[in-house]
């Protein structure tokens, strides 16, 4: 049936499905996608290309596995057949849609409130569908109404891949020199709890559990790292037990949030840097991906070692797209998203997390001194302020440090570069009237008054 451009629109968006179950999510709406998706994979240019089935994963949302039932009856209608992964984390879908080669649909609204759910889809070999590469035609279909299928319908059948994923991703890092360590770890009552006793099980740790029960009405706090509030019970968990380590997983489990034996946030920038030199000894000068708002010691790390870094704008698809035309090895993020050219190109915070654990391992420091050459400058983290008219605050920022600019970039928003090392960007919200602040500077007191003089202009 056609539907309404608005509400298609609003759940839709640029890189995934997501909205309010019963509101604007429904088995109807999920079956019109699914239905659209499975003509986008099957009818393409290129029969060899053509899609023959598609892998359906899924958290543990209350509405998670009703969804992807009515997700695999609209492919089945188009006559492809369907994988059920059952539950998983995104990063154990994309491991699907690369051991099967076959277009993959995750049901997972991440780290969004438990009234939410949604669907990130991706091709064969988990190449990403965004808007430019596939989702508009999605929408624009399910706005038209989607066409039935003439043919025979096709086939459901069930595979747990959670053994092979566990295996495969230790498998793409040398534990073998480990001693052992005790990690704590909060999955937020998300995914985490599901494939961490899966991969970290094999290896000579021992796993302190935080919320481990899959419960997608997330009791204890919202299964987002990125939110310091969401990171502090494992910060008090990691100094009660004495953990050498602990891991914060969002809650479809594909980021991982790193926090020292002190109980102190490690930053994404340190952690891309570190697994940057780790993937750069296996093969030096490769190219490694990093995007603007990550700290300016990933790129300085890199061009020591050798690599090439290549900064892109902020959001996976860039990223992943930036993976593909370079072949870069790995790819980092200030969101803790790890993007890895042996993990088909695509994110894993479960990878990066071996990583880490293997780096800590292999040596008789704690992660806090280890950790410590990788953090070379203060950051402020992501301020967002409401604002009417984002780029007229921007412009007025840019004017009242035009004195002291020594470059400005726009690839992203404005980036502000003002020399020794400081620098600031602004960004707009896609989808709020929001402006985001991120700030870097040698020290907290230099990122402290550069963040106050800033959001005095931006602020009014």
């Amino acid at each position: 049936m056609a539907r309404s451009a608005e509400s298609v629109h609003a759940v839709i968006k640029a890189y995934d499905v997501r909205g309010v179950v019963g509101e604007q999510i429904d088995a109807d709406f999920v079956r019109d996608v699914a239905g659209a998706f499975a003509r986008l994979v099957r009818d393409t240019p290129d029969p060899a290309q053509a899609a023959t089935r598609v892998a359906i994963g899924y958290d543990m949302r209350a509405s998670s596995p009703e969804l992807a039932q009515a997700f695999a009856d609209g492919v089945t209608a188009q006559g492809l057949d369907v994988v059920m992964i059952g539950l998983a984390s995104t990063d154990q879908l994309y491991f699907a849609s690369g051991l099967l080669d076959c277009p993959g649909a995750m049901f997972t609204a991440s780290h969004n409130p438990a009234r939410y759910n949604g669907i990130k889809l991706c091709r064969a070999g988990a190449k990403p569908v965004g808007q430019d590469t596939g989702l508009a035609t999605v929408a624009a279909e399910v706005i038209a109404g989607v066409p039935s299928h003439d043919g025979a319908t096709g086939s459901v059948t069930e595979q747990d891949v959670l053994d092979e994923y566990a295996s495969f991703v230790r498998g793409l890092v040398d534990l073998s020199q480990m001693r052992p360590l005790t990690v704590a770890v909060d999955a937020g009552n998300g995914m985490g709890g599901h494939t961490v006793p899966a991969v970290l099980g094999a290896l000579p740790v021992s796993v302190r559990p935080l919320f481990f029960e899959l419960d997608g009405t997330f009791p204890n706090h919202e299964a987002n790292p990125l939110d310091p509030k969401n990171l502090v019970d494992l910060q008090a968990y990691v100094r009660e037990t004495g953990a050498d380590i602990g891991l914060a997983f969002d809650g479809d489990a594909d980021r991982c949030f790193v926090v020292d034996e002190l109980g102190n946030p490690v930053s994404p920038s340190a952690v891309t840097a570190l697994v940057a030199e780790r993937e750069l000894a296996k093969e030096p000068g490769a190219v490694v991906i990093h995007n603007l708002i990550t700290s300016r010691a990933v790129p300085e790390l890199v061009a020591e070692l050798g690599g090439t870094a290549v900064c892109t704008r902020v959001g996976h698809s860039f990223i992943k797209q930036q993976m593909a035309e370079t072949g870069a090895i790995f790819g980092g993020e200030h969101s803790a998203h790890y993007y890895f050219r042996d993990f088909w190109g695509a994110d894993s915070g479960m990878l990066a997390a071996l990583h880490v654990l293997a780096a800590l391992a292999g040596q008789d420091r704690p992660l806090s001194e280890m950790m410590a050459s990788y953090e070379r400058y203060a950051a402020s983290g992501e301020i967002n302020s409401t604002v009417a008219d984002a780029a007229e605050r921007t412009d007025a920022v840019v004017a009242a440090f035009a004195s002291r600019t020594t470059s400005v970039d726009r690839l992203d928003g404005v980036t502000v570069d003002l020399g020794d090392g400081a620098w600031f960007n602004l960004r707009a919200s896609n989808t709020e009237p929001l402006l985001r602040l991120n700030v870097e500077a040698r020290t907290s007191e230099d990122v402290d008054s550069l963040v106050t003089e800033i959001l005095a202009v931006v602020r009014g």
